[in-house]
């Protein structure tokens, strides 16, 4: 069965207070390479039957409407991956 992979970050303008504290732990440990950090989140969808058009439209639509909040998230990719064994 295929599965759908949305993917969901907090708006670029908004403060990540999880991505700030997580920025300053590597800090704290000596990783001065990374300058900032950003936590999202992901949702995995299985499909009974194939994935065309409409159905990822629809996932889309599911993205916008339920996995995310419009006005603190955006809806950054919806992307099929292969069948899992």
């Amino acid at each position: 069965m295929p599965t759908i992979v949305v993917e969901v970050m907090p708006k670029a303008e908004l403060l990540d207070p999880q991505g700030k504290a997580v920025a300053g732990a590597l800090a704290r440990l000596g990783k001065d390479q990374f300058s900032n950090v950003r936590i999202g989140k992901r949702f995995e969808v299985t499909v009974d039957g194939t994935v065309d058009e409409a159905l990822l439209a629809e996932v889309r639509e599911l993205a916008e409407e339920i996995f995310s909040n419009s006005v603190i998230e955006d809806v950054v990719s919806v992307t099929v991956l292969a069948e899992l064994a």
